[in-house]
């Protein structure tokens, strides 16, 4: 995994230590540089939605996250939301989507290491179209999966998933408000927002010796620039739970960021949503992104700590706007470079959203 040794954790460990925030509470961390040296840092990018809609299954999907691809390879551990199944032939978008294997193949080689399975699509092709999937995704070389369990074994070994990565053990905890086809079987089953679950997950995740538990949920309102009362009252219960960073996903575009001050005096950080990584929306604000990268530092001597987080905003290109395909870009390596673009309006469009949507969440990358 981007040449650092990972492996599910089973032993005891040490409790987490100092809690980090997002990127425009600097104020509040202690600088890294002046602390730990860079090879004592794990850095764990997370990206949102990763799409397969009907217009993108005609494209050569291997562009699609070029623009990003060494970002991915780089951090230590990288984690994507897969919103869609790999049920096989014939390949659909949405309402109910199916992927290429192909194509979950492609997002391991740029550089993910963790698939998110926890999302109101995973079910879209039924119990044959998951247990598909579960297949693929076992049978990938190099790929950890999460929010979805074959059976109680799975379950048990991978709620929560727990990696290993240069002494930090970091439990993920995925799971979703949902899914679009209910299913009544009781395997394989889907990660839900259910806070006993989540709460013996959490309890799990200190038994096996996790330093920090992320919390990556599938929640909130579609389209919405901010988040609502549910997901407020959800992360402040997640943060109280002992969950040490909470990243959402679900609506489509980015909202809100802030920082919980727990009872015992802990600050969780809280990215309400990253919108997608890559898909064919087109609708207001759906386009700009956001990759959050949490980072734990530590020495032989000391309690692992969580460091400031880094926020960087991403723009999905259409076909025909700066290449002939789809590509995540970030958007200040081609701020101030309109002359690359093939229809300037589309940069003209990047750069309108990235205002609107600053503005209106106050985040700042």
């Amino acid at each position: 995994m981007n040449n650092l040794k990972v492996i599910a954790a089973v032993c005891a460990g040490m409790l987490a230590g100092v809690l980090g925030a997002a990127a425009q509470f600097r104020t509040e961390f202690p600088p890294a540089q002046s602390l730990w040296d860079k090879e004592d840092t794990v850095q764990v990018m997370i990206i949102g939605d990763v799409m397969m809609h009907a217009r993108q299954l005609q494209y050569d999907h291997t562009t699609f996250l070029e623009g990003i691809r060494g970002r991915l390879q780089n951090a230590s551990v990288s984690v994507a939301n897969m919103e869609f199944t790999l049920a096989g032939e014939p390949y659909t978008g949405y309402p109910c989507f199916s992927a290429p294997d192909s194509y979950a193949e492609y997002v391991r080689d740029c550089g993910v290491d963790v698939f998110l399975m926890a999302n109101n699509h995973i079910l879209d092709k039924g119990l044959p179209g998951v247990e598909r999937t579960l297949d693929v995704y076992e049978g990938m070389e190099g790929i950890y999966h999460t929010g979805v369990f074959r059976d109680e074994d799975a379950q048990e070994r991978l709620y929560p998933l727990i990696l290993a990565v240069d002494g930090i053990r970091i439990a993920f905890v995925n799971f979703t408000y949902g899914t679009n086809n209910p299913s009544r079987a009781e395997w394989p089953k889907v990660s839900r927002m259910r806070r006993d679950d989540i709460q013996d997950a959490v309890r799990r995740a200190r038994w096996k010796g996790a330093d920090f538990i992320v919390a990556l949920s599938h929640w909130g309102e579609e389209y919405v620039l901010g988040h609502n009362r549910e997901q407020e009252k959800m992360a402040q219960w997640l943060a109280e739970s002992g969950v040490d960073a909470i990243i959402g996903a679900h609506p489509h575009v980015v909202q809100d960021s802030t920082v919980i001050r727990t009872s015992d005096g802990r600050k969780v950080p809280v990215f309400y949503s990253v919108g997608n990584a890559v898909s064919n929306m087109s609708a207001t604000n759906t386009r700009l992104e956001m990759a959050v990268t949490l980072r734990f530092a530590h020495r032989q001597w000391s309690v692992p700590q969580m460091l400031e987080p880094r926020v960087e905003l991403l723009w999905c290109t259409l076909p025909g706007t700066l290449t002939d395909s789809y590509m995540t870009i970030p958007v200040r390596e081609y701020e101030g470079r309109p002359e690359l673009w093939k229809q300037r309006s589309d940069y003209d469009n990047m750069m309108r959203t990235l205002e609107r949507v600053l503005s209106a969440t106050g985040i700042k990358d």
